[in-house]
């Protein structure tokens, strides 16, 4: 799979929509690394975020299906962060992406467990299961108490998500911290000599 070469960003580990959201990103010199670029590396992507089973196959549509859903995310958190309103469609996808499967753990027996609930779809709803769960996530996280707190990256060109930890925050990551340090700092040096 495609690894992001940067650290997560503040508040991906607790929130998925933020890691889904973050799986594109454009680096320096205009490189953009994708993390669901193709249906095996989707498949990597949902594995290593607990959203799908070890042995889990997507199909190009579904990867499609879930670059979709990084879509919708990446609009409405970019409104949320500019204080300003999201697409209707981008909208219309995550409550799609909400609305899709029953969200329910059925009730089972098992002979060795007794009465279990667990959730019960076949393979081929696994996809709308995992987006089901980004999407509430997504809701929860841009109604509640940390809403005010969702931040883009300040480091251009940079353009992941974040929560910010504390009010100065600007930056979702050292690297990029540093960077825009560093493009400052040269900026005012090449000031300075325009100025002498």
């Amino acid at each position: 799979m495609m690894k992001i070469p940067l650290p997560p960003s503040p508040g991906t580990a607790e929130h998925p929509c933020l890691a889904l959201a973050n799986s594109i990103v454009t680096l320096p010199g205009g490189q953009r690394v994708d993390e669901l670029n193709s249906p095996e590396n989707a498949t990597a992507w949902l594995v290593n975020h607990n959203l799908a089973p070890i042995g889990t196959g997507l199909l190009r549509y579904c990867q499609l299906q879930l670059t979709d859903l990084r879509e919708h995310l990446r609009n409405v958190l970019s409104a949320q962060a500019e204080g300003h309103a999201p697409s209707s469609g981008s909208m219309d996808g995550i409550n799609q992406a909400l609305t899709a499967v029953a969200s329910a753990a059925l009730l089972h027996y098992d002979p060795n467990d007794g009465l279990i609930r667990t959730p019960s779809h076949p393979v081929s709803q696994l996809v709308a299961h995992a987006m089901a769960h980004i999407a509430e996530d997504a809701a929860a996280l841009v109604t509640g108490p940390e809403a005010d707190r969702i931040a883009r990256c300040a480091s251009a060109p940079c353009d992941r998500f974040m929560v910010r930890t504390h009010a100065r925050r600007q930056w979702c990551s050292e690297r990029c911290g540093a960077r825009q340090r560093a493009n400052r700092a040269y900026a005012r040096k090449q000031d300075t000599a325009a100025a002498g």
